[in-house]
């Protein structure tokens, strides 16, 4: 069972989410929570696997509020998945800086929205539908600052192969297709790369690369 916790201002956004959700045999929505401050407290209370949290929200946002779970050992297993709209691209990297799984635009279509809540859960990949995967595209290709990172020279050929794959929003069975290997040495190879690089999951490997210069926006 995927439990998840919707967080979002807007009571008719929450129950327009959640009437999905409960429609599923393997999701229970667990709690709703109306801004950041409260969404924190039920975080720790019912330690969701997902966490949909809306990226503008009073008294704490949707970037504070996924810099908090982040930075706590308890919700380590909590994976945050932000909720915006077109015109907010530029928060889209703090976010996924900040410590995102993903995110998704509000008016997503229904079953990419119950995809996507069940990739989070399996921690398996970037939440990258077409329109997400140009929406970091571009927002990585505006300048950011440098951040302080370990080395990539710590990683194998074949891992640093898949962390550039895994930047181009691809999953683990198709980094498996592109390498002609299994899902299982895929998978192996991206976790060992995110174990070396010590970051948390996917997304900030994704940001990690991109800001490292191993796979730049034009794809070279």
């Amino acid at each position: 069972m995927i439990r998840v916790l919707l967080v979002d201002d807007q009571p008719l956004i929450r129950s327009g989410f959640r009437a999905l959700l409960d429609l599923e045999d393997d999701i229970e929505v667990v709690a709703e929570a109306s801004d950041g401050r409260e969404a924190l407290a039920l975080a720790r209370a019912h330690r969701p696997d997902i966490a949909l949290v809306d990226i503008r929200m009073p008294v704490v946002d949707g970037i504070e509020t996924t810099r908090r779970i982040a930075a706590d050992p308890e919700l380590a297993g909590v994976h945050v998945v932000i909720l915006t709209n077109y015109g907010m691209d530029e928060y889209v990297l703090d976010a996924l800086r900040a410590g995102a799984a993903g995110f998704l635009v509000k008016d997503v279509l229904p079953e990419d929205f119950l995809h996507a809540v069940r990739v989070a859960a399996r921690g398996d990949a970037l939440l990258a539908p077409s329109i997400t995967r140009r929406l970091i595209h571009r927002c990585l290709a505006q300048p950011a600052p440098a951040v302080a990172g370990p080395a990539l020279t710590g990683l194998t050929g074949r891992e640093r192969e898949a962390v550039v794959l895994v930047a181009r929003g691809l999953s683990n069975d198709e980094i498996a297709g592109r390498m002609v290997i299994s899902p299982l040495t895929a998978k192996t190879h991206v976790n060992r790369a995110m174990t070396k690089l010590g970051v948390r999951d996917r997304a900030q490997l994704v940001v990690l690369a991109y800001e490292s210069g191993l796979v730049t926006p034009n794809g070279a």
